[in-house]
């Protein structure tokens, strides 16, 4: 048995699970001219032959991904697409265009493969079937300001939402208020086409109105909402004026709020969710099971300060590894989720590893000398925020280092700087792009 060998593999089991271009070719299928799609809970059916055009559209880390099948199954039928995604997660493709785009701060890519998905979706009449796919990381690879919002106005106040700890549904809300695609915009632009959208959730819940900030779905949100959102996290002073006065006005009246439910622009919309992360985190526990360990699944909602989280999956180790628990060895504890790191540091990291950096220190703090535990906190699409790590690894042999170096493992936390305390200590968790997204997944191993 070899712990940290398994905990990749188990990692890797769950993120094969959620393979988008997989997901398409199970749960899409065309027989002569009729396309079936199964979904979780629901099952449609569009009869090719009634449209003139078939075109593909998508954002999203996985959407490149899901085009290249959906490019297979609908073969001659499929008229064109484009879709944007991120960095390094695209792949040559025969009809369909991509557009590499910033992420998870929006840049010029962002605004311009916006302007060119637009300008195809509402192109697109009664005699057009879009198949629209969206995952994770479209919020900000989608990039369409609203009128008297720039491109710099969106990149402040993303950089700030992401920096005060606010929940991914409260930055998109605020998102929704400041867009033209958001919060149903998209559905809005495309009314007169028949709409499939096709989702991977990388939202706690799976809330459509959530992921990608809910560009095909109704918005049960408000700009009062959003202006209180901004005040909870005590953010006037950090966002553009061009942002305040569009809330305000919002608030007043003075702007249109986005499109609620029972609006006519979704009336030729679905929306079909193929994957998230409990998919996953059942892989990653049959995949424990076969490895041969005790293995349950904590949570497939984590949520809260990654930090906290860390500290907490510390502490049931120890209570496992004292055989308190009650747990027959070895045991593994699986979770999955998204949570939040409020940055007060300058350092550079990702969720993943900053809770894997507190799991360390609280592990110290609360007994060295454990020789049994094992952990990996890594994010599903393969990078942890803003960097080329998917997370992190804590072993028996980086706690033995702790007792040298717990005093600068603190001041790494502290500065949020887990990256690079993880380089030093060789401890990174690097895969590359996965060319999925579904949340994290946290791997717990007590042996």
């Amino acid at each position: 048995m070899n712990p940290v060998t398994d905990l990749e593999n188990i990692y890797r089991a769950a993120v094969r699970e959620v393979d988008p271009a997989s997901l398409i070719q199970s749960r899409v299928k065309k027989d002569g001219r009729i396309l079936t799609i199964q979904g979780q809970g629901a099952k449609i059916s569009a009869e090719l032959s009634r449209y003139k055009n078939v075109i593909v559209l998508g954002i999203g880390k996985a959407s490149a991904s899901m085009a290249a099948a959906m490019e297979n199954i609908l073969e001659d039928e499929l008229s064109g697409g484009f879709l944007i995604t991120k960095y390094g997660h695209g792949r040559k493709l025969r009809k369909i265009k991509i557009r590499e785009a910033g992420h998870p701060v929006p840049d010029e890519n962002s605004l311009e493969g916006a302007r060119s998905l637009v300008r195809m979706a509402a192109a697109a009449d009664e005699q057009t079937l879009i198949i629209n796919l969206i995952s994770g990381g479209g919020s900000s690879l989608l990039c369409l300001p609203a009128e008297g919002i720039s491109l710099a106005d969106k990149q402040q106040t993303t950089s700030a939402l992401l920096a005060c700890g606010a929940k991914i549904d409260e930055v998109n809300c605020i998102r929704k208020h400041l867009s033209l695609v958001k919060g149903g915009g998209m559905a809005k632009i495309a009314a007169r086409a028949r709409l499939i959208n096709l989702i991977l959730s990388d939202v706690i819940g799976d809330r459509i109105d959530t992921i990608a900030s809910g560009i095909t779905a109704p918005d049960p949100t408000t700009f009062h909402d959003a202006l209180s959102i901004v005040r909870k996290y005590a953010l006037e002073d950090k966002l553009p004026p061009a942002v305040k006065n569009r809330l305000v006005c919002g608030v007043e009246g003075n702007i249109p709020e986005t499109p609620k439910a029972g609006n006519p622009v979704f009336r030729h919309a679905v929306n079909i969710i193929l994957g998230n992360n409990t998919l996953a985190c059942n892989a990653a526990l049959a995949a424990a099971r076969r490895l041969g360990y005790n293995a349950r699944v904590l949570s497939t909602t984590l949520a809260g300060d990654a930090s906290v989280a860390g500290c907490s999956f510390a502490k049931l180790a120890r209570f496992i590894d004292s055989g308190k628990s009650g747990e027959a060895k070895p045991v593994v504890i699986i979770a999955g989720g998204e949570t939040t790191v409020n940055i007060n540091g300058k350092g550079k990291g990702g969720r993943n590893q900053e809770m894997a950096l507190a799991f360390v220190i609280e592990l110290h703090r609360i007994g060295t000398g454990s020789s049994n535990i094992f952990f990996l906190s890594a994010g599903t699409d393969g990078s942890d925020g803003p960097t080329d790590a998917a997370g992190a690894f804590v072993t028996p042999e980086l706690l033995e280092k702790m007792k040298n170096i717990a005093v600068q493992a603190a001041a790494h936390l502290k500065e949020n700087d887990a990256y690079h305390f993880f380089q030093d200590t060789g401890c990174l968790f690097k895969t590359g792009p996965t060319g999925t997204n579904v949340c994290d997944i946290q791997i717990l191993a007590v042996i």
